[in-house]
């Protein structure tokens, strides 16, 4: 086995787990998901039937990753944080052939306690803080809080606040990567790793 799961924990038969994985105390992973390499799940973590996770996926402590939930490479998933995966659930109604699919793209983070609404995709290390409600689809590089979450601005790959020129450039302070922002969208034009 390439992977760690600690001996509380409790991986169904199905799934397919990638090198260099550690599963701590506490979790479930249930049937059919797929786990990337160098993935790190936390405590009390529930990721449920036929999820996908990319490589270098952190998810911390006391977190449910419901059927229909995606996450690309590099998220970050905070303590607490929720994903729904039916809009108008009711205990006596079975909704499994109705769940929504959400999506996380590469590199975003989700901040503690933050709840996301199924069906909307969280773009390219887009920033949700911590507590919000993400009740609509969420550019790349934006930074979102509150309830419902709007946005306050936008994000470099770093995590820092990007301040942008009056011609719609912004740098990174710490990496020195070039951002434009253009018709509503960020884009990075010059990357640290070039």
């Amino acid at each position: 086995m390439e992977y760690f799961v600690h001996e509380s924990s409790y991986i169904d038969d199905g799934c397919l787990i990638g090198k260099g994985t550690k599963i701590w105390h506490f979790s479930h992973v249930m049937s059919g998901c797929v786990i990337g390499e160098n993935c790190n799940i936390g405590q009390n973590v529930v990721i449920s039937p036929d999820v996908t996770l990319g490589n270098n996926v952190k998810i911390q402590n006391n977190v449910s990753v419901y059927t229909g939930v995606v996450c690309e490479d590099d998220v970050f998933l905070g303590p607490s944080c929720v994903f729904t995966n039916v809009i108008n659930p009711r205990s006596a109604v079975s909704r499994k052939s109705e769940y929504r699919r959400t999506v996380i793209r590469r590199g975003a983070s989700v901040g503690a306690n933050a709840t996301i609404v199924c069906g909307h995709e969280l773009g390219e290390y887009c920033l949700i803080g911590a507590g919000s409600v993400v009740t609509k689809d969420v550019p790349a590089y934006a930074l979102m809080v509150g309830n419902p979450a709007r946005q306050r601005g936008w994000v470099s790959r770093y995590g820092d606040k990007l301040h942008f020129s009056d011609e719609g450039i912004a740098v990174c302070p710490v990496t020195g990567e070039r951002y434009k922002l253009e018709d509503g969208e960020v884009r990075i034009i010059h990357r640290s790793d070039a």
